[in-house]
């Protein structure tokens, strides 16, 4: 006879539901062909408070659209823009005819894929909106640039930044400086050459660059790319010799899934997989999930077309955010979402990066220690994700390897054991240490303190950041 045991979380398997949107007044009469339709997910993107307006009727309060008009005037450093299918997973439990007003607007503020996809004004710390060493590219991908787009940071790896926007913007993007409209707070960088000179710069380097191995194809959204623009590059990457991986980054595999599921795109990743195949280069998609509710019965179509289309593995690289994801129960409810029902790999979950107004959303590396612990044993050992730190000048780091960590100061310590592009003649590049920041506000009253003191040396890094930026988009405005 055996008796169960209470474990610190319980594993259950959950049926996917596609929440059904028909009851927001704005969709009330599309019919299940125009939702499976990418372009007319596409067409009836919100892009604005009207728009937003229009599908919920009156279910918002006026105090929400002004808290996030506000947002968008004061801190969003990405623009609006929500395919259909992302919105209706937000708020996607409360049934059919949902409570409207208050009950409604309280729901939706705590919804976790609403709090980073349409975040508003009173979701931002009003003490450190932005931690001080924040910076519009944290992770310096620009400064190691080969070619324009190309960003050379690890010895064996490249990222290919194709095109600077996406079927949806995330508050959090890593990539602000450069990927979708400006904002009030953030002018973004253009790039300067035609596509198809840039594709072509990129492949030259490559090719002339044998020990680079592993390609992540990304942009922005490679969904955003016309697909015979796309597999006209990817065929010719695949003629490389030295190229034996490539991913293809995407998270409209989850916002706009119909674009993953049409036709001849279907058709396209088969052909390229099949020559993938046959010259043993791996092929995989890399998708962004962040919570349960996003994975829906369209997300786990979408990801198994593309595993019988013959890609190698499809993955998950979530953020880790504050109201999101940010305990062990998000997390393996997440991850068991993704493994059971979509045949989707869990594989990393990142701390958020330290771009401008993005505090509210960071946690520690103490909590996403933490996190890694609580979420071991649970899913198989190929599918428990890592909890990475991208810290600057270094790269990815597991949270458990920081060389030092200062925790009234929230300063962890970390070194590499490689060079990165921009590092070939830094004869101290492997000894030194990096530093990565805590959110200020997690710490202990005297870190706190500690932090308030350095008024007058932070408010001159950040003149020295802002000369050098407005010394950076005078270059780019010459060039172009």
């Amino acid at each position: 006879m055996t008796t169960s045991v209470e474990q610190p979380y319980a594993y259950r398997q959950r049926e996917l539901v596609e929440p059904d949107w028909r009851r927001f007044s704005g969709w009330r009469e599309v019919s299940q062909a125009d939702w499976r339709s990418a372009q007319w997910q596409r067409a009836h993107c919100v892009k604005n408070l009207a728009q937003l307006r229009e599908v919920m009727g009156d279910l918002l309060t006026d105090d929400f659209y002004a808290d996030l008009e506000r947002d968008q005037g004061e801190r969003a450093t990405m623009s609006m823009l929500l395919p259909p299918q992302m919105l209706n997973t937000m708020v996607s439990t409360l049934g059919e005819l949902p409570a409207a007003g208050a009950e409604f607007t309280d729901a939706f503020r705590a919804d976790p894929v609403r709090r980073y996809m349409l975040p508003v004004f009173s979701d931002r710390r009003s003490d450190w909106p932005s931690h001080p060493f924040a910076s519009r590219d944290s992770l310096h991908e620009h400064d190691m640039w080969a070619v324009e787009g190309l960003t050379h940071r690890y010895p064996t790896k490249v990222l290919a930044e194709m095109l600077p926007t996406c079927p949806q913007y995330c508050g959090h993007c890593t990539r602000m400086d450069l990927v979708g409209n400006s904002t009030p707070q953030i002018a973004k960088l253009k790039l300067q050459g035609k596509p198809v000179d840039r594709y072509a710069a990129m492949l030259d380097y490559l090719q002339r660059t044998p020990a680079v191995r592993d390609v992540v194809v990304s942009g922005g959204d490679v969904a955003n790319m016309p697909w015979k623009n796309l597999e006209g590059f990817l065929d010719k990457l695949l003629n490389i010799e030295n190229i034996r991986d490539i991913r293809l980054a995407t998270k409209a595999l989850m916002g706009l899934p119909q674009h993953w599921l049409q036709d001849d795109v279907v058709e396209g990743v088969g052909r390229v997989a099949a020559k993938a195949r046959a010259r043993g280069v791996s092929l995989a998609i890399h998708t962004h999930v962040n919570h349960a509710e996003s994975v829906t019965p369209l997300v786990a179509e979408a990801a198994k077309a593309m595993l019988e289309a013959g890609v190698r593995d499809v993955r998950n690289q979530g953020v880790l955010m504050r109201g999101v994801n940010d305990t062990s129960v998000d997390l393996l409810d997440l991850c068991f979402a993704l493994q059971d029902n979509a045949m989707i790999t869990p594989y990393y979950f990142y701390m958020c990066d330290m771009i401008p107004f993005s505090e509210h959303w960071r946690l520690s590396l103490q909590e996403a220690q933490e996190l890694q612990h609580a979420i071991l044993g649970y899913l198989p050992g190929f599918a428990t994700p890592r909890i990475v730190c991208d810290v600057p000048f270094v790269g990815k780091r597991w949270v458990h390897q920081e060389d030092s960590y200062d925790r009234v100061r929230g300063m962890s310590f970390w070194r590499k054991n490689y060079r990165t592009s921009i590092e070939a003649e830094d004869v101290d590049a492997l000894s030194r240490e990096y530093v990565y920041y805590d959110p200020i506000y997690t710490l202990p009253a005297d870190g706190q303190a500690w932090w308030r003191e350095q008024g007058d040396a932070l408010a001159a890094h950040d003149a020295a950041i802002a000369r050098a930026t407005a010394s950076r988009e005078a270059s780019a405005l010459a060039l172009g």
